[in-house]
């Protein structure tokens, strides 16, 4: 019996995956990958990195991806909330330019499988959030891209937490029709 369940979003390839936990007055304990499960499921992924990041509350991170070398990623979040979004940038796809986005937390231990040709990123909603991700490929810095959080084009329906703040390079991203990205 598998201690994952797998669910398709309306974006082909992109999964809410819930994990079992199992948990007494020590604390929890659950499995966060197990690759024979994740197989099963059609999940064939050989991840080659792991990933972690520390924000504070209104930290927006994103979207990003690599033009030459895309990343296929199973995020979580080991402490605190974040509003996770992926992005279909893959050519021919039905819905390119389309978004999925839920709410990853400490509490849920839901995981989210992003497929290579996604932009990624993510808000952290509660007052801080610890997130981890593994990669099926290194990360190459002069390969990275991104698309602006608040493209109009995209119409995100990101969380109204108060103040955002990002990064100098994210806060330059040029939006989905300018960038003409397509995997």
């Amino acid at each position: 019996m598998s201690n994952f369940t797998f669910t398709e979003t309306n974006i082909k390839g992109v999964y809410i995956i819930d994990v079992k936990s199992y948990g007494d007055r020590r604390g929890y304990f659950m499995e966060t990958y197990k690759e024979d499960d994740f197989v099963a499921a059609g999940l064939n992924y050989r991840f080659v990195q792991d990933n972690q990041s520390s924000s504070h509350k209104g930290v927006l991170r994103g979207l990003h991806f690599q033009k030459t070398y895309p990343q296929a990623k199973l995020v979580r979040v080991l402490k605190g909330e974040v509003f996770d979004v992926a992005v279909d940038l893959r050519k021919g796809s039905e819905t390119y330019g389309k978004w999925v986005g839920i709410l990853l937390s400490e509490d849920n231990h839901r995981q989210l499988m992003i497929p290579r040709g996604f932009a990624h990123g993510f808000i952290v909603v509660s007052d801080h959030a610890e997130f981890a991700y593994k990669c099926d490929e290194k990360y190459h810095p002069e390969d990275e891209g991104g698309i602006l959080w608040n493209d109009p084009d995209l119409n995100i329906d990101w969380p109204d937490i108060g103040e955002i703040t990002l990064s100098e390079k994210d806060k330059n991203n040029p939006t989905l029709s300018t960038s003409r990205i397509a995997f």
